[in-house]
């Protein structure tokens, strides 16, 4: 099993070295239905999966001046107490069939709003400029903070929507912010929110720690190759692939 776990996890590697998305969106529903884990126990992997993936590539970007930390900040005022508060309500509410409910369903329309963020990435852009006369600098940086609360609760109820949907939404509050600097800006609030979400599920016992190392050993790898492939490759074809499997997963685990 320690096998298919590592090329499991150079598969998905491999997307998300071609896209730039699809780790959590693709790892966890491929924890549910290939290794048949826990749907908490699958999130709460996936989540220690992230936050370890992407903090390389969170170094990186700050190295590169490519992380704005105003907006940065601005997300984490929301997203981390968000994630706590969601975190206390787990323990509370225990693995009930409703609390299984809720977070499958949680994991399922992420999924779908994953899907729908990939496939219209180009016209986000347009809709965040429109977006610039209605929002001025004070109600901006509220609309940040309310962001960050959304994927907060979202990314602990699912380990879904710290990548491509936080990317969507800085590019809808700062559609003039610079490619490298919104891809950055999002990794470096990925990769706390991921964290203490991580350590919130840790807590409740919602890791396979074992399964989680296998994964990483194949990832890594993947990560470089599918990064050398995006030129072979067209664009427009993988991140159909992409959608169509983010759609799949959704309703299936919604289902």
């Amino acid at each position: 099993m320690d096998w298919i776990a590592i090329v499991s996890g150079f598969g998905v590697g491999a997307i998300v070295g071609l896209t730039g998305v699809g780790g959590g969106s693709l790892m966890t529903p491929l924890l549910i239905g290939a290794f048949k884990l826990n749907p908490a126990v699958a999130i709460g992997t996936d989540l220690w999966f992230a936050a370890i993936t992407k903090s390389g590539g969170a170094l990186a970007h700050q190295r590169h001046g490519h992380v704005d930390y105003r907006i940065t900040g601005l997300l984490l005022a929301g997203s981390v107490p968000a994630s706590v508060a969601t975190i206390v309500w787990m323990h509370g509410a225990g693995l009930t069939r409703g609390g299984m409910a809720a977070l499958t369903w949680s994991l399922g329309i992420a999924l779908l709003l994953t899907a729908v963020t990939v496939a219209y990435r180009k016209a986000w852009h347009a809709v965040g400029l429109r977006l610039e006369h209605w929002l001025p600098e004070r109600r901006r940086h509220v609309a940040t903070v309310l962001s960050g609360v959304a994927l907060g609760v979202l990314v602990s109820l699912s380990s879904v929507g710290a990548g491509a949907i936080g990317a969507t939404l800085i590019l809808l509050l700062y559609p003039r912010l610079p490619a490298q600097r919104l891809v950055g800006t999002d990794i470096a609030h990925a990769v706390p929110l991921t964290l203490v979400a991580g350590i919130g599920h840790a807590s409740l016992g919602h890791v396979d720690w074992q399964l989680l190392v296998a994964l990483l050993i194949g990832s890594l790898p993947g990560i470089w190759i599918g990064a050398q492939l995006t030129k072979a490759l067209p664009e427009r074809l993988v991140r159909t692939l992409l959608c169509i499997s983010l759609v799949t997963a959704g309703l299936k685990v919604m289902a």
